[in-house]
């Protein structure tokens, strides 16, 4: 398998991973992403190259964020400036799936804020 195949493949798993951990069906993930089930599936199963654009849908979806799924394509390289917030949030297991996404609803509400990626404030 190609370097691009294998990321491709990779990102699907990843999404598919995210989807289910998320508890949505893949028409579930495709509605709120505004994309055709048979599309996402082909994403999934590492036939397709999503664009930006797709992929910031799907993350939208997923609601995590759309730069986790551009490192996985390659689009971006990763950051080494910081700790994976959504990642470690989707992945704790003494949440609920509301927990976490009122988490992360809230941690990008505040990234998204001027002055939002500052690590300290003043009061």
């Amino acid at each position: 398998m190609s370097s691009e195949g294998s990321r491709l493949h990779d990102l699907g798993a990843f999404i598919r991973e995210q989807r289910r951990s998320a508890r949505l069906s893949l028409r579930k993930l495709s509605e709120r992403a505004g994309i055709s089930n048979p599309y996402l599936s082909q994403i999934e199963r590492g036939l397709r190259k999503p664009s930006a654009e797709i992929l910031q849908a799907i993350a939208r979806g997923l609601r995590i964020s759309a730069e986790t799924l551009y490192v996985r394509a390659g689009i971006l390289e990763e950051r080494g400036d910081g700790p994976d917030v959504v990642g470690e949030i989707r992945r704790d297991p003494a949440l609920t799936e509301r927990q976490k996404q009122v988490l992360v609803e809230i941690y990008d509400s505040f990234r998204s804020e001027p002055g939002g990626d500052e690590h300290a404030r003043t009061g």
